[in-house]
Formats: C-alpha cells, sequence, structure tokens
C-alpha cells in the first residue's frame, strides 16, 4: 500500500499525497546534531523516508521514538525497520513528551502542519518546545506553493514565539511538491 493509496483512505491523518524525496530527507536532517544525540523523537514517519535518513546519521547507542497516528503506516514501519535504535509509536504528537521519557536532542517532524487546525498545531508544538532539551533542533517541512497561505505564514509565527531561533533552507526542488525546511533551536 503506498501513501498515496493511505492519503485517499485517510486524507485528515495522513498528509502527504506523495513520499517525501531521499534530497528532502538531507535536507531535514543535516546540521541538527543528530550524529551526537542519545534521543531523537520523529512526528508523523509515514513511510520511513525521514526515518532512513535520520538512522543513518545517529551513533549505534542512540534511540529513535516515531509517533504515527496511521495504523497502517505505524504497523509497515514496524514491520519492515529492523534497528533495535528505533521505537514505533502508534498515537498522537501531541502525547510525545509522556512517550519520549527524557529530554529529547532533535525533533524530525513531517506532521502536515497547514492542514491541522490551529489549536492542534499549538498543542504539538508545545509538546516539541516541552521535550526539547535546551539547545535542541527541532526540523519539520513546507510545501513551497503554500508558504504565502495564512496557515503556512501563522505557523512561521508560532516557531518565532516558541524557539529561539528559527531559519529556512533553501527550496528542495527535487521533492514533489518542491520545499524547504524549517528549523529551530530550543531556548537555552
Amino acid at each position: 500500500m503506498s501513501i498515496t493509496t493511505e492519503f485517499l483512505r485517510r486524507p485528515l491523518m495522513t498528509g502527504a499525497v506523495a513520499a517525501s524525496s531521499r534530497r528532502l530527507a538531507y535536507a531535514m536532517t543535516e546540521g541538527i546534531g543528530l550524529e551526537g544525540a542519545r534521543l531523537v523523537v520523529e512526528l508523523g514517519p509515514g513511510t520511513g523516508v525521514f526515518t532512513d535518513a535520520i538512522l543513518a546519521r545517529l551513533a549505534p547507542t542512540a534511540r529513535l521514538v516515531a509517533i504515527e497516528l496511521n495504523p497502517v503506516l505505524a504497523a509497515r514501519l514496524s514491520a519492515t525497520r529492523r534497528d533495535t535504535r528505533l521505537t514505533v509509536v502508534r498515537g498522537s504528537a501531541a502525547e510525545l513528551a509522556a512517550v519520549a521519557g527524557e529530554p529529547a536532542d532533535a525533533v524530525v517532524s513531517g506532521l502536515p502542519w497547514t492542514v491541522m487546525p490551529r489549536e492542534q498545531r499549538g498543542r504539538i508544538l508545545d509538546a516539541v518546545a516541552e521535550v526539547l532539551r535546551p539547545g535542541g533542533r527541532f526540523t519539520t517541512f513546507a510545501y513551497l506553493h503554500a508558504s504565502w497561505t495564512p496557515p503556512a505564514r501563522h505557523f512561521t509565527a508560532e516557531l518565532a514565539r516558541r524557539f529561539g531561533e528559527s531559519e529556512r533552507s533553501t527550496v528542495v526542488w527535487p521533492n514533489l511538491p518542491p520545499a524547504f525546511v524549517h528549523r529551530a533551536t530550543q531556548r537555552p
């Protein structure tokens, strides 16, 4: 079953029509300190494109906790990734502090921020800010074509309010659709 099929079956649980590209996965995981991380949390791993990029950078003793709301995608990710550093949890991203159990060095998100209700988006961003250790990094992406919309502009403002630093990458053109990466750093 493909990500497109899951989007058509569960559009409110699956934010992407197509899987993210390896180039976007590289942009999402570069420069956020994964190589030295002890705990990384991934929100909305979907088919595991970002999961694989995270695992490729993690030390052998690090942990990755991936939280997926879609039961089909969570089950598939659990069944296809045989890495002892990975724990897949079926649940809501808003519960990430309880799931992580300790401060995270990084949170990598594939969630569809601009299509979720403002209150839900706020709860999840609050949970991300709560779980990140001081200096920890949060990374997520947005599609270029939607970056001018009110929800996208509101999301960018929410990042700036919650985190000490926030930046935006150059456009990753080899992705369908083209995207860019938001990177934010937790206040010390």
